[in-house]
C-alpha cells in the first residue's frame, strides 16, 4: 500500500506541559493507521521494561553520595538518548567525561545490587503484546539506546529475549535517538523497508528517530510526557495493553 491510503487514527490528549523538542524534518502525516505493517520494532527501557524509574533513582542517589544537585528534572533530559549523548550531558554536572564515566560505573554496581539477577520486570501488557505478535508471525526486532551487551541482559533477565530475531543497542550506531540510524538497522535487519515496520516507544527522542525512519509510531510515554510537536505524528496510548485490540488493524495472521 502506499502512503496516500493512510488514514490517521486519532491520537489521545496529550499533557500540555509537554517540553517542544521535536525538530522540523519529522514526517507530519499522522499516527499509525488501519493499513497493514509487515514488522514490528520496539524500544526497551521504559516500554518493555520498568526500568527508568530503577535506573533514574540510582543516579540520583549516587549523585547525593557525591554532593552533587543532580534532579529528577536533569535526568529527563537523557531519557531516549544513548550513552555517548548522555556522558556529554551529564559531563558539566559531574565535572567532567572521566567523572560522567566513573559515575556509570557507580550505578551500575548499584543497579546489580539492588536489582540482581531477577533484572526489570516487563511493563504491564509487555508480554501479552510480544506473544500476540509472535503468533501472528510478525517478525520482531529491539532498538534500544542501551548498549548491545546490557540490552541482551535485560531481556534476558526479564524472559523477552526469545520473541526478537534481531536485537541492536546504541553502541551499534554512529547516530543515537533522535536520528533515524538505530530504527534503520533495525529495519534491515529484518529485511524490511521502513515504512513496513511499526515502532513502539516510550521517548519522544525514540518517536522522532522511528518516524524519521519512515515507521508508523505507537508511542506509549513513562517517565517523561511526550513532546506536542511529535505526539501528533503518533499513535499515544497509555499502556501497551492498549494496542491489543489494534493488531487486527495492522498485522494479518
Amino acid at each position: 500500500m502506499t502512503a496516500s491510503t493512510r488514514e490517521p487514527v486519532r491520537a489521545p490528549h496529550v499533557p500540555s506541559e509537554a517540553p517542544s523538542e521535536a525538530p522540523s524534518d519529522v514526517p507530519s502525516d499522522g499516527g499509525p493507521t488501519n493499513r497493514r505493517y509487515r514488522a514490528a520494532v520496539f524500544d526497551m527501557d521504559g516500554l518493555l521494561l520498568d526500568s527508568e524509574r530503577p535506573i533514574r533513582d540510582a543516579w540520583l542517589a549516587h549523585a547525593a553520595s557525591l554532593g552533587i544537585a543532580f534532579t529528577a528534572d536533569e535526568y529527563l533530559l537523557t531519557v531516549g538518548r544513548n550513552r555517548q549523548d548522555c556522558l556529554a550531558l551529564m559531563a558539566p554536572r559531574f565535572g567532567s567525561l572521566a567523572a560522567a564515566e566513573a559515575a556509570y560505573e557507580a550505578v551500575d554496581q548499584r543497579l546489580a545490587q539492588s536489582i540482581g539477577e531477577r533484572g526489570f520486570a516487563p511493563m504491564p501488557g509487555a508480554v501479552e503484546l510480544l506473544s500476540a505478535l509472535k503468533a501472528r508471525g510478525v517478525p520482531m526486532a529491539l532498538a534500544s539506546s542501551t548498549r548491545h551487551e546490557k540490552v541482551v541482559q535485560r531481556l534476558q533477565a526479564a524472559g523477552l529475549l526469545g520473541f526478537f530475531d534481531a536485537v541492536h543497542g546504541g553502541d551499534q550506531v554512529a547516530r543515537g535517538k533522535p536520528f533515524p540510524d538505530l530504527f534503520e538497522l533495525a529495519a534491515r535487519s529484518l529485511k524490511q523497508a521502513g515504512d513496513d515496520c511499526l515502532a513502539f516507544e516510550d521517548s519522544s527522542y525514540g518517536a522522532q528517530a522511528a518516524l524519521s525512519a519512515g515507521m508508523g509510531v505507537v508511542l506509549v510515554p513513562d517517565l517523561k510526557a511526550p513532546d506536542l510537536k511529535v505526539a501528533p505524528r503518533c499513535l499515544v496510548l497509555t499502556t501497551l495493553r492498549q494496542a491489543l485490540p489494534l493488531l487486527t488493524n495492522w498485522h494479518s495472521h
